[in-house]
Protein backbone atom coordinates (compact mmCIF):
# COMPACT_ATOMS: atom_id res chain seq x y z
CA UNK A 1 0.00 0.00 0.00
CA UNK A 2 1.23 3.45 -0.80
CA UNK A 3 0.14 6.63 0.94
CA UNK A 4 -0.68 9.93 -0.77
CA UNK A 5 2.89 11.11 -0.15
CA UNK A 6 4.31 8.11 -1.99
CA UNK A 7 5.54 6.38 1.20
CA UNK A 8 4.83 2.72 1.73
CA UNK A 9 2.79 1.95 4.82
CA UNK A 10 2.05 -1.74 4.51
CA UNK A 11 3.72 -5.10 4.05
CA UNK A 12 2.66 -8.29 2.34
CA UNK A 13 3.46 -11.62 3.97
CA UNK A 14 3.22 -15.04 2.34
CA UNK A 15 3.20 -18.14 4.54
CA UNK A 16 4.80 -21.41 3.48
CA UNK A 17 4.51 -24.81 5.09
CA UNK A 18 1.99 -23.48 7.58
CA UNK A 19 -1.57 -24.64 8.12
CA UNK A 20 -4.02 -22.43 9.94
CA UNK A 21 -7.73 -21.69 9.91
CA UNK A 22 -8.03 -18.12 8.60
CA UNK A 23 -11.72 -18.05 9.56
CA UNK A 24 -10.86 -18.41 13.26
CA UNK A 25 -8.70 -15.28 13.04
CA UNK A 26 -11.32 -13.18 11.30
CA UNK A 27 -12.58 -10.13 13.15
CA UNK A 28 -16.11 -9.09 12.22
CA UNK A 29 -17.40 -5.67 13.13
CA UNK A 30 -20.82 -4.52 12.04
CA UNK A 31 -21.51 -0.81 11.81
CA UNK A 32 -24.91 0.57 12.72
CA UNK A 33 -26.36 3.97 13.41
CA UNK A 34 -25.53 3.46 17.07
CA UNK A 35 -22.03 2.82 18.39
CA UNK A 36 -22.78 -0.83 19.16
CA UNK A 37 -21.84 -4.03 17.42
CA UNK A 38 -24.20 -6.68 16.08
CA UNK A 39 -25.04 -8.75 19.14
CA UNK A 40 -25.60 -12.23 17.76
CA UNK A 41 -22.37 -12.48 15.78
CA UNK A 42 -20.30 -10.87 18.54
CA UNK A 43 -21.65 -12.94 21.46
CA UNK A 44 -21.24 -16.10 19.38
CA UNK A 45 -17.63 -15.13 18.64
CA UNK A 46 -16.96 -14.70 22.37
CA UNK A 47 -18.39 -18.15 23.11
CA UNK A 48 -16.11 -19.67 20.48
CA UNK A 49 -13.02 -18.05 22.03
CA UNK A 50 -13.47 -20.24 25.09
CA UNK A 51 -13.11 -17.45 27.65
CA UNK A 52 -13.62 -18.61 31.22
CA UNK A 53 -15.69 -17.06 33.96
CA UNK A 54 -13.60 -14.79 36.21
CA UNK A 55 -12.57 -15.61 39.79
CA UNK A 56 -15.84 -16.37 41.63
CA UNK A 57 -14.17 -16.16 45.05
CA UNK A 58 -13.14 -12.52 44.72
CA UNK A 59 -15.28 -10.10 46.75
CA UNK A 60 -15.21 -6.38 47.33
CA UNK A 61 -16.72 -4.19 50.03
CA UNK A 62 -19.20 -1.74 48.44
CA UNK A 63 -17.83 1.06 50.64
CA UNK A 64 -14.37 0.52 49.17
CA UNK A 65 -15.85 0.45 45.66
CA UNK A 66 -17.30 3.93 46.23
CA UNK A 67 -13.82 5.35 46.93
CA UNK A 68 -12.42 4.38 43.53
CA UNK A 69 -13.85 7.16 41.29
CA UNK A 70 -12.16 9.88 43.37
CA UNK A 71 -8.84 8.03 43.14
CA UNK A 72 -9.28 7.69 39.38
CA UNK A 73 -10.06 11.38 38.94
CA UNK A 74 -7.15 12.51 41.14
CA UNK A 75 -4.73 10.47 39.03
CA UNK A 76 -6.01 11.75 35.66
CA UNK A 77 -3.27 14.29 35.05
CA UNK A 78 -3.95 14.88 31.36
CA UNK A 79 -7.73 14.97 31.79
CA UNK A 80 -7.29 17.65 34.48
CA UNK A 81 -5.54 19.81 31.89
CA UNK A 82 -7.57 19.03 28.76
CA UNK A 83 -10.92 17.61 29.89
CA UNK A 84 -10.83 15.43 26.81
CA UNK A 85 -9.43 11.99 27.67
CA UNK A 86 -10.82 8.72 28.91
CA UNK A 87 -9.12 6.70 31.62
CA UNK A 88 -8.90 3.06 32.67
CA UNK A 89 -7.46 2.13 36.05
CA UNK A 90 -6.62 -1.11 37.83
CA UNK A 91 -7.01 -1.37 41.60
CA UNK A 92 -6.11 -4.13 44.04
CA UNK A 93 -8.53 -5.66 46.55
CA UNK A 94 -7.64 -2.96 49.11
CA UNK A 95 -8.50 -0.14 46.70
CA UNK A 96 -4.90 0.82 45.95
CA UNK A 97 -4.40 2.28 42.48
CA UNK A 98 -1.97 0.06 40.56
CA UNK A 99 -2.03 1.77 37.19
CA UNK A 100 -4.00 4.39 35.30
CA UNK A 101 -3.81 4.98 31.58
CA UNK A 102 -5.43 7.78 29.58
CA UNK A 103 -6.30 7.99 25.91
CA UNK A 104 -8.70 9.82 23.64
CA UNK A 105 -10.27 6.41 22.94
CA UNK A 106 -11.73 4.59 25.93
CA UNK A 107 -10.87 1.21 24.39
CA UNK A 108 -7.27 2.32 23.97
CA UNK A 109 -7.08 3.34 27.63
CA UNK A 110 -8.28 -0.16 28.59
CA UNK A 111 -5.75 -1.75 26.24
CA UNK A 112 -2.96 0.32 27.80
CA UNK A 113 -3.90 -0.69 31.36
CA UNK A 114 -4.14 -4.38 30.45
CA UNK A 115 -0.90 -4.06 28.48
CA UNK A 116 0.78 -2.74 31.61
CA UNK A 117 -0.47 -5.81 33.48
CA UNK A 118 0.87 -8.10 30.77
CA UNK A 119 4.30 -6.45 30.81
CA UNK A 120 4.42 -6.85 34.59
CA UNK A 121 3.29 -10.49 34.41
CA UNK A 122 0.09 -9.72 36.32
CA UNK A 123 -2.28 -11.63 34.02
CA UNK A 124 -4.80 -13.00 34.71
CA UNK A 125 -6.13 -10.11 36.78
CA UNK A 126 -8.14 -12.43 39.01
CA UNK A 127 -7.69 -10.27 42.15
CA UNK A 128 -8.14 -6.84 40.54
CA UNK A 129 -10.84 -4.29 39.75
CA UNK A 130 -10.99 -2.13 36.64
CA UNK A 131 -12.68 1.26 36.63
CA UNK A 132 -13.27 3.14 33.39
CA UNK A 133 -14.20 6.79 33.06
CA UNK A 134 -16.71 6.28 30.24
CA UNK A 135 -19.32 3.67 29.38
CA UNK A 136 -18.85 0.01 30.15
CA UNK A 137 -19.56 -1.12 26.61
CA UNK A 138 -19.48 -4.57 25.06
CA UNK A 139 -15.92 -4.29 23.80
CA UNK A 140 -14.64 -3.26 27.23
CA UNK A 141 -16.48 -6.15 28.90
CA UNK A 142 -14.87 -8.48 26.36
CA UNK A 143 -11.41 -7.12 27.17
CA UNK A 144 -12.05 -7.40 30.92
CA UNK A 145 -13.05 -11.05 30.51
CA UNK A 146 -10.00 -11.82 28.37
CA UNK A 147 -7.79 -10.30 31.09
CA UNK A 148 -9.50 -12.34 33.83
CA UNK A 149 -10.96 -9.36 35.71
CA UNK A 150 -13.75 -10.29 38.15
CA UNK A 151 -15.12 -6.73 38.51
CA UNK A 152 -15.54 -4.00 35.91
CA UNK A 153 -16.99 -0.66 37.00
CA UNK A 154 -17.77 2.48 35.03
CA UNK A 155 -18.97 5.95 35.90
CA UNK A 156 -21.55 5.78 33.12
CA UNK A 157 -24.01 3.27 31.65
CA UNK A 158 -23.15 -0.09 30.11
CA UNK A 159 -24.75 -1.15 26.84
CA UNK A 160 -27.43 -3.85 26.89
CA UNK A 161 -25.06 -6.14 24.98
CA UNK A 162 -22.37 -5.57 27.64
CA UNK A 163 -24.85 -6.55 30.36
CA UNK A 164 -25.87 -9.67 28.45
CA UNK A 165 -22.26 -10.78 28.01
CA UNK A 166 -21.33 -9.99 31.63
CA UNK A 167 -24.28 -12.03 32.93
CA UNK A 168 -23.51 -14.95 30.65
CA UNK A 169 -19.82 -15.02 31.62
CA UNK A 170 -20.15 -14.28 35.35
CA UNK A 171 -18.46 -10.86 35.37
CA UNK A 172 -19.51 -8.31 37.97
CA UNK A 173 -20.54 -5.26 35.96
CA UNK A 174 -21.22 -1.96 37.72
CA UNK A 175 -22.42 1.25 36.13
CA UNK A 176 -23.13 4.82 37.25
CA UNK A 177 -20.50 4.57 40.01
CA UNK A 178 -20.73 8.08 41.40
CA UNK A 179 -20.41 9.21 44.97
CA UNK A 180 -22.13 6.69 47.23
CA UNK A 181 -24.36 5.24 44.49
CA UNK A 182 -23.99 2.66 41.74
CA UNK A 183 -26.01 0.11 39.78
CA UNK A 184 -25.05 -3.57 39.73
CA UNK A 185 -25.99 -5.12 36.39
CA UNK A 186 -24.49 -8.56 36.98
CA UNK A 187 -22.48 -10.47 39.55
CA UNK A 188 -23.90 -8.88 42.72
CA UNK A 189 -22.59 -11.66 45.05
CA UNK A 190 -19.02 -10.35 44.64
CA UNK A 191 -20.02 -7.17 46.48
CA UNK A 192 -19.93 -8.31 50.07
CA UNK A 193 -19.72 -5.86 52.95
CA UNK A 194 -16.80 -6.48 55.28
CA UNK A 195 -17.80 -7.99 58.60
CA UNK A 196 -17.01 -5.57 61.46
Amino acid sequence: MTSAGGKKNGIEVSLRDCAFDAGSMQRNFFAASSCGICGKASIDAIRQRGLRAPNSGFTLDPDLLCTLPDKLREAQAVFSTTGGLHAAALFDASGNLLVLREDIGRHNAVDKAIGWAMRHEELPLAQRIMLVSGRGGFEIVQKALAAGLPILASVSAPSSLAVQLAREMGLTLIGFLRGRRFVVYSGAPRLAATQK
